[in-house]
């Protein structure tokens, strides 16, 4: 029987084939792109480039943002500045004490003639005393001051627990950007030496006269592309520790050993209602504004008790070793003092009413959180559910590139298709393979965006 000519060609090249195969650099790959699957290196396991670091895990990057990141700290210490002003407030209910030292000399029979309406006589003197004061009442003032200031501290905590949530979310998504890139650096890596096998092999059938020059330059073309491909992802790997290691605290860039989490990613639920229900009942955001609202709201009806009467004890006592004959040895006085707002041009009423129109701010940017909490829950399920089912495509997208390039090969080998088809075919491999590890991160990453919205992170 007669064999086809481009197959008894291929079979008259085939030990050329073989020993090009053979040669260091194409030992570096002992299959083709169409048959391997890009994946994750395993644990432990440094890039082509990239050193070996301490081994990370996406628990212990968060514990470590949580222990050493600024903004963490600096919401803690608003939170506590915001418990001192409580303190500060709840001052006015307790009893005020001080004592006093006071020593006069004055000329014999001396009088204050001028700058003063008390009594003008000045004796001679050393003395020392306590005084104690009292606020007997105000009719709710003070109380709702110290009510205003411990809502307000309650929206400090809430605020760092925001800040912490924030701080969390952009660790995570650092992360799982900082483990694309290093997927994507071995994709490249892996079309290096795919492409790289297929260069050696047509420089062997080169050399044997059984391909041109175009053929080789083509596949040379393609390698070169694919080395630029790798220079870019190991560039994006670098920012991404960049990125990881700032946000971690670091003031310097770590090289990490990221390691990739094995449980499976969750399925969206398939209602967002009860997503945003519970995004509006915890989202600490929210409850800072609620918490804010009930502050302005106290600090309003302490706002209008200012018209209120003020009773006030004061009570005094002491000694005065040194002292003229005309003055006993001793002091002591109590007292109640009533002080009743009369007329003050009208500020006592300009504080109320803006303390009115603050807390309507208050509780207009309540909705207005609530409507955007809203929003972002609907738009991160809508993107979950869009990532979940891009999943399925991006899979089905790199076997059919991975048929298409077995059959590009194929065709090839046997002279019926041009090295323009198999560079097409491999293009279309190597974007496939881009595209469904980017599909994996990016589910989980929209699955975290999810949980930060609704206020329970992963």
């Amino acid at each position: 029987m007669k064999l086809p000519t481009s197959l008894l060609l291929t079979l008259m090249a085939w030990p050329a084939i073989a020993v090009a195969s053979q040669s260091p650099q194409a030992q570096k790959s002992t299959s083709s792109p169409a048959t391997q699957t890009p994946a994750p290196p395993a644990q432990g396991a440094p890039l082509s480039g990239t050193a070996a670091g301490t081994s990370l895990t996406r628990r212990q990057a968060e514990a470590l943002a949580l222990k050493k990141n600024p903004q963490i700290t600096v919401g803690k210490l608003r939170a506590l500045a915001a418990g001192q002003y409580v303190r500060e407030q709840r001052a006015a209910l307790l009893p005020a004490a001080y004592l006093s030292l006071t020593g006069v000399t004055a000329s014999d029979r001396a009088r204050i003639s001028a700058g003063a309406l008390n009594n003008p006589i000045i004796y001679p003197r050393a003395a020392t005393g306590a005084t104690v004061s009292q606020l007997i009442t105000d009719f709710g003032r003070t109380r709702n001051l110290v009510s205003s200031a411990e809502s307000s501290a309650k929206a400090e905590e809430e605020n760092s627990a925001a800040s912490t949530a924030q701080i969390v979310l952009a660790v995570d998504q650092a992360f799982y950007n900082a483990l694309e890139t290093k997927a994507l650096l071995q994709v490249a890596q892996q079309t290096i030496d795919a492409r790289q096998l297929i260069v050696n092999k047509i420089n062997a059938l080169t050399q044997a006269k059984l391909k041109s020059d175009l053929d080789l330059s083509f596949a040379n073309v393609d390698l070169s592309r694919a080395k630029l491909l790798q220079l870019e992802a190991r560039n994006n790997y670098a920012t991404a520790l960049a990125v990881l290691s700032a946000i971690l605290g670091y003031p310097d860039q770590q090289q990490f050993d990221l390691v990739e989490s094995t449980s499976a990613p969750e399925q969206p639920g398939a209602d967002v209602n009860p997503l945003i229900m519970e995004a509006l009942r915890q989202r600490p955001e929210v409850l800072a504004l609620e918490d804010q609202v009930t502050s302005a709201e106290k600090f309003g009806h302490a706002e209008h008790d200012l018209w209120r009467p003020t009773v006030s004890a004061l009570g005094t006592v002491g000694v005065a070793p040194v002292r003229n004959d005309a003055l006993p040895n001793w002091y002591g006085a109590v007292g109640v003092n009533i002080n009743i707002p009369v007329f003050n041009g009208f500020l006592y009423n300009a504080r109320a009413k803006t303390a009115d129109l603050q807390t309507e701010v208050a509780k207009q940017k309540l909705m207005d959180a609530q409507n955007n909490i809203a929003r972002d829950v609907r738009i991160a399920w809508q993107d979950s559910q869009q990532a979940f089912e891009r999943l399925s495509v991006t899979q089905q997208l790199r076997d059919q590139a991975s048929l298409g390039l077995n059959l590009a090969q194929s065709r090839y080998n046997l002279g019926l298709g041009s090295i323009v088809e198999l560079g097409q075919a491999e293009l279309q491999k190597t974007e496939a393979d881009i595209a469904d590890t980017d599909a994996q991160y990016q589910y989980r990453l929209t699955l975290l965006v999810l949980a930060y919205t609704i206020g329970s992170p992963k």
